[in-house]
C-alpha cells in the first residue's frame, strides 16, 4: 500500500505534467542517450515523448541512467516522421526542430507557452528534411567552440529547462493541465506501480 506521502507525490507530479509540450525524437541510436532523455522529460514535467523509428522493436531503456523515469512517462512510437508531426499538427501543436541553419533562432527566442512539440535528431545526422520541412520554427543553442554540437541529451536538457522557466512564470506547473478522466486513469496506474516497488 503507497504511504500518503507517495500519494501526495503522484498528485503533485500528475498536477504538474505538461500536456501542451512534447519531446519527439527521430532515429535515436544510442540507449545512453534516450535514457538520459527520458529521465530530463520526467524531470522538467513532459508527460509525452514521440518516439520515430522504422524499426518495430521498443526502446530499449537503461534503467541505471533513466534511473526509471520510463515508467512516469508515456512513450509513443511511430513509423515515420511525417505521421507523428502530422498528428501532433491536427492536434493543435506547433513543430520547433532544432537545426543549425543560418535561419534558426535562438532557442530562447521561442515561446514555450503555446502548445509545442520540440524535435530533436539522431546523433550523427541531425533531424531529417522531412522535420524541416513540417517544422513551424527552427531553434538552435547558440555555441562559440571549435564543435558544432552538444550531445543530445545535453541539448534536451537546455531546451526544456528554457521550457520550464517560461511555463513556470506562466503558472502552467501550479495548474492541473490533464482532462479528468486522463487524470484519474493516471493517478491509479501510478499507485499501482509505486505499490508495486
Amino acid at each position: 500500500m503507497p504511504t500518503k506521502e507517495r500519494i501526495a507525490k503522484v498528485r503533485q507530479v500528475l498536477t504538474s505534467r505538461q500536456t501542451g509540450l512534447r519531446v519527439v525524437l527521430e532515429d535515436i541510436t544510442i540507449t545512453h542517450n534516450a535514457s538520459a532523455v527520458i529521465r530530463t522529460c520526467d524531470a522538467a514535467g513532459i508527460l509525452d515523448v514521440d518516439i520515430i523509428s522504422a524499426v518495430q522493436e521498443p526502446l530499449l531503456v537503461n534503467k541505471a541512467i533513466s534511473t526509471r523515469a520510463e515508467k512516469w512517462v508515456r512513450l509513443h512510437h511511430h513509423s515515420s516522421i511525417r505521421e507523428c508531426l502530422a498528428g501532433l499538427k491536427r492536434k493543435g501543436f506547433k513543430v520547433a526542430v532544432t537545426f543549425l541553419g543560418e535561419d534558426s533562432q535562438p532557442y530562447t527566442d521561442l515561446d514555450y507557452g503555446q502548445p509545442l512539440a520540440l524535435v530533436f535528431g539522431n546523433e550523427s545526422e541531425g533531424i531529417s528534411n522531412e522535420a524541416l520541412e513540417l517544422a513551424d520554427f527552427r531553434i538552435k543553442i547558440p555555441m562559440v567552440g571549435m564543435v558544432r554540437s552538444l550531445n543530445l541529451s545535453v541539448s534536451v536538457g537546455i531546451i526544456l529547462y528554457e521550457a520550464f522557466k517560461q511555463r513556470s512564470a506562466k503558472g502552467f506547473y501550479g495548474t492541473r493541465q490533464l482532462p479528468a478522466r486522463d487524470f484519474d486513469s493516471l493517478y491509479k496506474e501510478w499507485l499501482k506501480i509505486s505499490d508495486e516497488e
